[in-house]
């Protein structure tokens, strides 16, 4: 079987607050769907240069994270990144070193995919905790239809997994 093509990369520290937000997207796609064998999806966390596998052989790759800004927390932001070590040379996000140094050996290493699209999202509160704030939770779903319509442009298949729930007998 050969190695999916498409990496879907959520990356941030769920320890605080609205940074892991792209960790938890991941969650929630694989929560929700039934991907190809085409897609790979990675909890990326805080890891750098451990994720330099998971780009091997990959021709498009989708990164979700939290995002420096001054729109309004919940704010999406989608980037074409054509030269993603570069991009990375302003700080965007908290654990963003590590995010950019794999890239940057990536491209050394002539490993980087050749279509990379970021979806930052304004976090709200980077204190410590395990939730996310209202307006980043909210903003999930727009980040969760965006890469989904990305995916179907691509011609990936994917479906929706049926939800279960759970009636107790009285």
């Amino acid at each position: 079987m050969a190695e999916p093509a498409i990496l879907i990369l959520g990356v941030g520290n769920i320890l605080l607050g609205d940074e892991g937000v792209g960790v938890r997207v991941v969650e929630q796609l694989l929560q929700h769907y039934h991907f190809s064998d085409q897609v790979e999806l990675v909890d990326g966390g805080t890891a750098g240069l451990e994720l330099l596998a998971c780009l091997d052989g990959k021709k498009e790759m989708i990164i979700i994270d939290a995002m420096a800004g001054h729109e309004p927390a919940g704010t999406v932001k989608k980037m074409i990144l054509a030269d993603p070590p570069a991009f990375f040379q302003n700080r965007i996000s908290p654990h963003q070193l590590g995010l950019s140094e794999m890239l940057s050996c990536a491209a050394m290493t002539d490993s980087l995919p050749e279509h990379i699209t970021l979806y930052g999202i304004i976090p709200h509160s980077l204190e410590t905790g395990l939730t996310l704030s209202s307006p980043v939770t909210g903003a999930m779903q727009e980040v969760m239809a965006k890469i989904i319509a990305d995916l179907s442009n691509l011609g990936v298949s994917m479906t929706p997994k049926e939800v279960q729930i759970a009636l107790k007998a009285t």
